[in-house]
């Protein structure tokens, strides 16, 4: 895309070229034309340079100096006059201007002087006077305001035309060797690729073309690059244009730009549409709402749809599409015909963030110390735009400290940037407020190291890092896509330990822990009214989060359940954290005390810190209560730093 970028300015610079030339010429006239003019009276104006009065004129015809005379009309209260003076050269006139003159011609006759009279024209004067200035006036005004005027109507003709950009097959090129980790979504569209190559092979057998293909995921996940992969393999255009672009203030402007950007495709066909972020204006329309059928969005969202799959066919126009709310498009527009096909673009597991990254490491130099193995596994969660910021942040730090190559610890300084923001060491604590985050941490680690089910420790540091004033780390050791009730009850005794260590070292206890609340609250609620983890409600949804809030399907005594039973698991993980660092109040004072010293320390210090590596197993399931096979539960995504937060010693 950069190189359409450049197109674009290329041609914004030969624009801007065209118009400073046009503007270079046009001052060159008027300042011509001023020039002459100028000139033009240079000789007419020259004798206002010495004024006489007509008694000194006089004298030097009276004198006999003078021997011949021209001069304009009489009449006027200075006029210009030219003599020429006895005995010298017959081309050497003077000019001088005469005031208040009177009857000038007939003392000259007397005297018997020759003399001319020169009557100034009066359409020359007019000209000179009057329209000259106007004319330069009205120049000026066409260059300053009416071209202004014009191109803004020349805009306004072009508000309706599709603001899509196209990149020719030649102009950065992508393939599919750029793209890596989204094996599966990459097989999906290789028939894409193969019609646009040789599509009589499909057209001879009946086959025909998905339509269109509407690529899910999350963010930074590949979706827009797996789509200039796809033109780059193809080597068809590629139209790209935003979903955002089409929805303006003005209703019917979305529409007209989808019906010209279609228009614009058919003339390049077989050619390929990529509407980034489709959800912009293709959410679901609505029921006899506000606005109804009149709305802007509805009326661009319904030009789509029949351009897509209306009476005219496009079939060599292929559309692409991604978003990451597919749950709010609209049903029409992802029905066979339009959308046929759904392509999921996932987070890449370990293998594919390992393919990512030695894509992102060809650009950089790495020394041979870095494994990029181990950093794939130490990633879970990271999507491709993750990793690519990663190795990026990597071969900056490098940079900054003098390396002539990206070792092993500026890949480990970068991860740990990209996930949790980057350290603040210049920030200055109270010692207090360091003895106070120190013990914060070792509670959260201790628990953790004690709790068989919690995610395993990575790290846990007193120096502030993102929103943090200190953090601890964990890392699961492979990809998880579901956790068990027994991971969930764990994660929330977890965190519990900062504020329970705050409590019990000193008796009282600060806002630090307003991130765990929040994260233990959340997994709470959502094992109750989402996944059926209560004893007492069982196998059921409760649909009591988010903007259906106001339109529960339950009852006022069915909520105070929810959260009797939320409460309780709360309570039940304080007491058992609480038991927990009671047992190792000794290792807490010691894990505390080396943090105040050292600042960092990774899961091996810790553990040799603290003497002990065993893990307490404890069952929290009563199987009275649930079946075995009930204790898994499917997860909404997997565990992504969104959902694995640290510790936060201060939010």
């Amino acid at each position: 895309m950069s190189n359409d970028g450049d197109q674009n300015g290329d041609g914004r610079g030969e624009k801007q070229g065209g118009s400073f030339q046009a503007w270079f010429w046009w001052l060159l006239v008027i300042g011509v034309v001023v020039l002459l003019v100028v000139v033009g009276n240079k000789q007419d104006t020259a004798a206002a340079n010495k004024v006489l009065s007509q008694p000194e004129f006089m004298a030097k015809i009276n004198a006999g100096e003078i021997d011949n005379v021209r001069f304009f009309a009489e009449g006027q209260t200075y006029v210009q006059v030219e003599y020429h003076i006895k005995n010298e050269d017959k081309d050497k006139w003077t000019a001088i201007s005469i005031v208040g003159p009177e009857r000038l011609a007939e003392v000259l006759e007397k005297k018997g002087i020759p003399f001319t009279v020169r009557r100034q024209d009066g359409f020359t004067a007019i000209l000179l006077n009057f329209v000259l200035p106007l004319l330069l006036i009205g120049i000026l005004f066409y260059f300053l305001f009416a071209r202004q005027i014009r191109n803004a109507g020349k805009g306004a003709m072009q508000f309706g035309k599709s603001r899509a950009r196209l990149i020719t097959p030649n102009a950065d090129k992508v393939t599919f060797k750029d793209v890596a980790g989204i094996d599966e979504a990459r097989s999906e569209v290789e028939e894409i690729v193969d019609f646009l190559r040789e599509p009589a092979k499909y057209r001879n057998l009946g086959g025909r073309l998905p339509k269109g293909c509407l690529m899910v995921g999350p963010p930074g996940t590949g979706k827009t690059l797996l789509a200039r992969a796809i033109a780059g393999e193809a080597g068809v255009p590629f139209y790209s244009i935003s979903g955002s672009d089409f929805v303006e203030m003005f209703v019917g402007v979305g529409a007209s730009r989808v019906r010209d950007l279609f228009e614009q495709a058919k003339k390049s066909q077989p050619c390929i549409l990529f509407i980034d972020e489709i959800d912009a204006v293709g959410r679901a329309r609505n029921n006899g709402g506000v606005g109804g059928g009149h709305d802007e969005r509805e009326q661009t969202l319904n030009a789509l749809l029949v351009e897509m799959d209306g009476f005219e066919a496009n079939s060599s126009v292929i559309v692409l599409a991604a978003t990451n709310r597919a749950d709010v498009l609209d049903a029409a527009l992802l029905r066979p015909g339009r959308f046929d096909r759904r392509i999921s673009v996932d987070l890449p597991d370990a293998n594919g963030r390992l393919q990512i990254l030695k894509v992102h490491a060809r650009k950089v130099k790495m020394d041979a110390s870095c494994d990029l193995e181990t950093t794939a596994k130490g990633t879970p969660g990271f999507s491709g735009a993750d990793l690519s910021s990663l190795i990026n942040e990597a071969a900056l730090i490098s940079a900054r400290r003098g390396l002539k190559a990206v070792s092993a610890a500026e890949l480990e300084e970068a991860r740990d940037k990209v996930r949790w923001g980057r350290e603040r060491r210049s920030m200055r604590m109270t010692q207090k407020e360091l003895r106070n985050t120190a013990y914060h941490e070792a509670g959260h680690t201790i628990i953790s190291l004690c709790c068989e089910h919690a995610t395993p420790l990575h790290k846990v540091t007193i120096v502030p890092r993102g929103q943090a004033l200190g953090a601890t780390f964990f890392l699961p050791d492979e990809d998880k896509y579901s956790r068990t009730r027994n991971e969930l009850l764990d994660s929330i005794c977890v965190a519990t330990g900062g504020r329970l260590a705050e409590e019990m070292v000193f008796g009282d206890f600060t806002n630090g822990a307003a991130g765990d609340i929040r994260q233990a609250t959340a997994v709470a609620r959502k094992m109750i009214c989402d996944w059926g983890m209560s004893g007492r409600l069982g196998f059921r949804y409760f649909d009591d989060l988010g903007e259906n809030r106001l339109s529960k399907d339950f009852s006022d005594a069915t909520a105070r359940i929810i959260d009797e039973e939320v409460q309780l698991i709360l309570d039940q993980q304080m007491q058992r954290g609480r038991d927990i660092l009671t047992t190792h109040r000794d290792g807490m004072d010691k894990l505390a005390t080396l943090l105040l010293e050292k600042e960092t320390l990774n899961a091996d210090e810790v553990r040799e810190v603290l003497g002990f590596a065993p893990k307490i197993k404890e069952e929290h399931i009563s199987a009275a209560t649930f079946a075995p096979e009930a204790s898994a539960v499917k997860s909404d995504k997997p565990d992504t730093p969104g959902n694995l937060e640290p510790a936060n010693a201060c939010t």
